[in-house]
């Protein structure tokens, strides 16, 4: 079994709640949390490149195993020496297992003892995923930071169909773990709980996940449909029992208001599709609030989508130009909205550690949450 340096050091916790700051320490490269994680499920950060990527200063983003084991495939990454090489990206890297994909995406799902039967949402072709070829293809991925495959079960799942996720988690993250300490690679792997939003069911996975030697822990299966406030009492719930000795990860969440909640609860990663889903949509984060380009009141502003952005897209163009570009269609609304609104919620997440760091991260939280959870801003 070989040895691994502690991943995570915890700097300054606030006085009022379990938000804290820390580094996460991946293969030499060093990550102040709480952090947000760009996603580039398929080895790309949609409309943006690697060079946006390191200009923007991210040093840590996701990519997704389900899509990247169909396309481009195990062959071409163990060829290209992994995803860092072939999309020429050299900071860190977390993969997700791909089970949330497995049962989002496919119909035809089928569980077995050793794992799932499926079949590609791209061509019917039949495939099955195990706690150990999960890993596998992670390892040919080359993350830094590898997930273990779960039940992810809906948001309106039934306690006996969340009973039988936590069965299928536990078991896999058992067989999952056995598997990694063999051969670690400097790679760490995280376990996953799971329970929905029912609190016991929640706890009994947590204090089973706890119980195994995983780098870090993440909490799945949040956020996936279920009422916003049992969102929050569950994250209320489990936040006095989680291991404040290794990084809390929120799987799959990332507006401002589940952030502040997620940091408030002791969370420590985010990632989130939200920021570059929303601005190829049309929708960009500013200082001020969401704004909507598409709104025909910018059409003669000569003003940046943000007055307190310092992003080279806001320093340049009026968020009247960049209204025109999305009612044309024209591509370069999508990598410009884009580029800003990871530029925002990098500054966002710096901005929210430096709250903690001086003791007033309520006063952050208040204002951060009245301003999102509000309708769109006018000027």
């Amino acid at each position: 079994m070989s040895e691994q340096k502690m991943i995570y050091r915890s700097r300054v916790s606030d006085t009022h709640s379990f938000a804290r700051t820390g580094v996460l320490s991946l293969n030499g490269i060093e990550i102040p949390t709480p952090v947000f994680m760009p996603v580039g499920t398929r080895g790309a950060v949609k409309s943006l490149d690697s060079d946006d990527i390191d200009e923007l200063g991210y040093e840590l983003i996701l990519g997704n195993t389900y899509h990247l084991y169909l396309r481009p495939g195990t062959e071409v990454l163990e060829k290209f020496g992994g995803l860092k090489n072939f999309v020429s990206y050299k900071k860190a890297l977390l993969t997700d297992s791909g089970g949330f994909q497995v049962f989002s995406l496919n119909s035809l799902v089928k569980f077995k003892q050793e794992g799932v039967e499926f079949r590609s949402h791209i061509d019917g072709s039949p495939h099955f995923f195990t706690p150990q070829k999960v890993i596998d293809i992670q390892r040919a991925i080359g993350s830094d930071i590898m997930m273990v495959l779960d039940d992810c079960p809906p948001g309106d799942g039934t306690v006996s169909r969340i009973k039988d996720a936590l069965d299928r988690t536990h078991r896999w993250a058992e067989e999952a773990v056995n598997y990694w300490e063999k051969d670690k690679r400097n790679q760490f792997l995280f376990g996953i709980f799971q329970g929905g939003t029912n609190l016991d069911l929640r706890l009994e996975s947590l204090d089973k996940i706890r119980s195994l030697p995983f780098s870090g822990i993440a909490i799945g299966g949040l956020s996936v449909g279920e009422p916003r406030p049992d969102f929050i009492r569950t994250m209320e719930g489990i936040s006095s029992y989680t291991d404040r000795t290794r990084p809390l990860y929120l799987m799959g969440v990332g507006t401002v208001p589940d952030i502040l909640e997620g940091v408030r609860n002791g969370v420590d990663m985010f990632d989130c599709v939200l920021p570059t889903r929303n601005a190829r949509n049309g929708q960009v984060f500013t200082s001020q609030g969401k704004v909507n380009l598409r709104n025909e009141k910018w059409k003669l502003l000569d003003q940046p989508m943000d007055p307190e952005c310092e992003c080279k897209v806001c320093k340049r163009y009026s968020i009247g130009y960049i209204r025109h570009l999305h009612h044309v269609k024209e591509l370069s609304a999508f990598s410009l909205s884009t580029y800003h609104n990871l530029h925002f919620m990098k500054k966002f997440m710096k901005e929210l550690r430096h709250s903690i760091e001086v003791g007033n991260f309520s006063e952050f939280f208040v204002k951060w949450k009245n301003l999102y959870e509000t309708p769109e801003i006018s000027r």
